[in-house]
């Protein structure tokens, strides 16, 4: 089962925490936990600030939302806050997945890993792009089965393709650019990248069905 790292700019949609961190750019948002009620999405979230005062300040005056003050310090801030439901974590609801925190925010972008079967990842990704919400894959890493599903070109190459943006909307890079980086043609790259993609979802499909 694969753990992606994604980046996400949830600012593109509807999502309070999201836009309250744009005018905040330099804090980091450590969203602990998030759990969906019957008034909306209620989470934790620690914040590292060196203007903690004026992020509370800022809170008490978001009239969609209702929060409290856990604790404060000169450079951080614990906050509880009920608010309406993101169209971010609906994206992830509606897929049946959820991120491992905590979740990073910072200038509006979600930074998070998850752990999910290829079917269910596939479903996310659908959802993001259904939704308009623009992302990014940090890392791919795959179970303890990686050393024999890969061989370590394809895995170098792959992996390269990852961090690159190869997989990214939009790209990051071509084909082209891929296949210059290792000194071969398109073709062969084509064929390289084909055969990774091939075992990759060959494995998926399996765990899936299994």
């Amino acid at each position: 089962m694969p753990s992606i790292r994604l980046k996400i700019q949830a600012t593109a949609v509807e999502d309070w925490l999201a836009d309250f961190s744009i005018e905040f750019p330099d804090a980091e948002f450590r969203v602990l936990t998030d759990q969906p009620t019957e008034d909306g999405l209620l989470g934790v979230a620690e914040v590292v600030t060196t203007d903690g005062n004026a992020l509370v300040r800022q809170l008490e005056e978001a009239p969609e939302v209702r929060s409290e003050v856990l604790y404060i310090s000169e450079q951080r801030v614990l906050i509880q806050a009920l608010a309406p439901m993101t169209e971010s974590y609906e994206a992830l609801r509606r897929s049946g997945t959820l991120p491992e925190y905590p979740a990073i925010l910072q200038d509006g972008w979600f930074s998070f890993t998850v752990t999910t079967s290829q079917e269910q990842l596939s479903e996310y990704i659908d959802e993001l792009a259904a939704a308009g919400v623009p992302y990014q894959i940090l890392s791919l890493t795959q179970s303890h089965e990686s050393s024999t599903l890969l061989t370590d070109r394809q895995w170098q190459f792959i992996s390269d393709a990852i961090e690159r943006g190869y997989y990214d909307i939009p790209r990051g890079c071509t084909l082209v650019e891929l296949a210059e980086s290792f000194n071969i043609n398109k073709s062969s790259a084509g064929r390289l990248l084909r055969r990774a993609e091939s075992r990759i979802i060959k494995q998926f499909v399996a765990e899936a069905a299994g």
